[in-house]
């Protein structure tokens, strides 16, 4: 699906994406390649501040149409409200979203048994509740517009996901693994059903990213090649969602993990994974 992202060096002005969790790190860089593609862009995130200064950066260096829009998808008011705006299909404030980036997540840890069960509760809701139903709202729309011809270009979902879903046993991180294996498997599921409509999902699977989420991770000594770049991370989902891959795990060494993993004995990666606990 060669025309999905939009990605020739022409900017293409008529195009809008939304971008979750977009005031840092992932989605904060998803957000500036896409308006120099020359998407007008929704900015989600819950700091009003950084919001606000990324959308006015956006409009200064790269002429988009950037607009913020603070929500907690970890609400019920914030979800609402942003899958309000996925779902519409109108002109000028209401144009219809081409590419929607669920990028938005939290990787709360600790052994399970000693969790707050509203911190589980609110972790879920964000990584998998917000996800599916953000996809949800603006699918049909997608789908539709595609059917009657309304869009030649590109129209689909990135959803950033995580190796740790791919890890047999995941302790310290159980829910967070548990949650993101969901959204891997749900998303190749979905990329399936609505292909036949010209439709992309693209499941993107990172390992460690230098970001706010992953600072303990870095002060940790974990070695330098352990951490792939989030520049490398948006430009391999960009392309991979362009072509209508329905996963892609950005990093040589990452993706080489992930094809050892499925060859090893469960319980081998149980036991491992137990005594680097």
């Amino acid at each position: 699906m060669s025309e999905a992202a939009g990605t020739s060096e022409t900017p293409d002005h008529t195009r809008t994406a939304m971008v979750t969790g977009a005031s840092s790190g992932i989605g904060e860089e998803f957000a500036r390649r896409l308006a120099e593609r020359g998407y007008s862009l929704i900015l989600v995130a819950r700091r009003v501040e950084e919001l606000e200064a990324l959308a006015a950066e956006l409009r200064v260096r790269y002429g988009s149409a950037a607009q913020p829009l603070p929500a907690d998808l970890g609400t019920e008011e914030g979800l609402s409200q942003v899958a309000k705006r996925l779902s519409a299909d109108g002109s000028g404030a209401d144009a219809p979203v081409d590419l929607l980036v669920n990028n938005a997540g939290r990787g709360d840890g600790g052994p399970f048994a000693e969790q707050d069960p509203a911190e589980i509760d609110s972790m879920l809701d964000l990584n998998v509740r917000a996800v599916v139903q953000l996809a949800r709202a603006v699918l049909p729309v997608q789908i539709a517009r595609k059917r009657e011809g309304r869009t030649r270009g590109g129209v689909g979902v990135i959803n950033v996901s995580s190796v740790a879903g791919e890890v047999t046993a995941n302790p310290g991180g159980s829910v967070y693994g548990a949650g993101k294996k969901f959204v891997s498997l749900w998303s190749e599921s979905v990329a399936a059903e609505v292909s036949e409509h010209g439709v992309s999902v693209t499941a993107v699977l990172p390992g460690f990213v230098r970001t706010d989420m992953t600072r303990r991770v870095q002060e940790s000594g974990l070695p330098a090649f352990a951490f792939v770049p989030k520049e490398r991370v948006v430009r391999d989902s960009l392309t991979a969602w362009a072509a209508g891959r329905p996963r892609i795990v950005p990093g040589a060494q990452y993706k080489a993990a992930t094809g050892i993993l499925r060859l090893l004995p469960k319980p081998l990666v149980r036991a491992v994974a137990r005594r680097v606990q």
